[in-house]
């Protein structure tokens, strides 16, 4: 049985759902709906669905395959029995076809004043300058016409 929690993260709130074996968590923030997680496995993550995860539809292997392909790292899972190794990516930076620049690797993004904005393995960040969630995609190149 899947089971849903809302946890305060930062200013934000990040989305939890959860079955015996593993943890979906989603901050809202940092995504950027590239629908990756929704080809990937369509009867886990349906956006048309309230909740949107439904993650006892599929088993733990393939939903964190599925999280594994977010490119902005909204998306993270949490393995609570037998967790699997996590191999360290070196940093990475690449520019996607006409959105946002895809960070992986070991995130760290601090604001002017030296905060940290957000740590993670993943980060989408806005090459457009029409996002309203900056440094952050939030998916506006897409309605804006950007092209790079």
């Amino acid at each position: 049985m899947s089971e849903t929690r809302i946890s305060p993260n930062r200013d934000n709130l990040t989305k939890e759902y959860a079955t015996d074996d593993i943890v979906v968590e989603w901050e809202p923030r940092l995504c950027y709906h590239s629908q990756n997680c929704v080809r990937s496995l369509p009867q886990v993550f349906d956006d048309s669905r309230r909740p949107w995860i439904k993650v006892d539809a599929a088993g733990a292997d393939e939903v964190e395959a599925a999280v594994a392909r977010c490119p902005s790292g909204a998306l993270r899972t949490r393995r609570l029995v037998a967790p699997a190794a996590k191999h360290q990516q070196p940093l990475e930076v690449r520019a996607s076809a006409d959105g946002p620049l895809l960070v992986s690797g070991r995130v760290r993004i601090l604001d002017p004043e030296g905060a940290v904005l957000f740590e993670g393995e993943r980060a989408a960040l806005c090459r457009c300058g029409g996002s309203a969630n900056k440094p952050f995609c939030d998916g506006t190149h897409k309605k804006n016409g950007f092209r790079g």
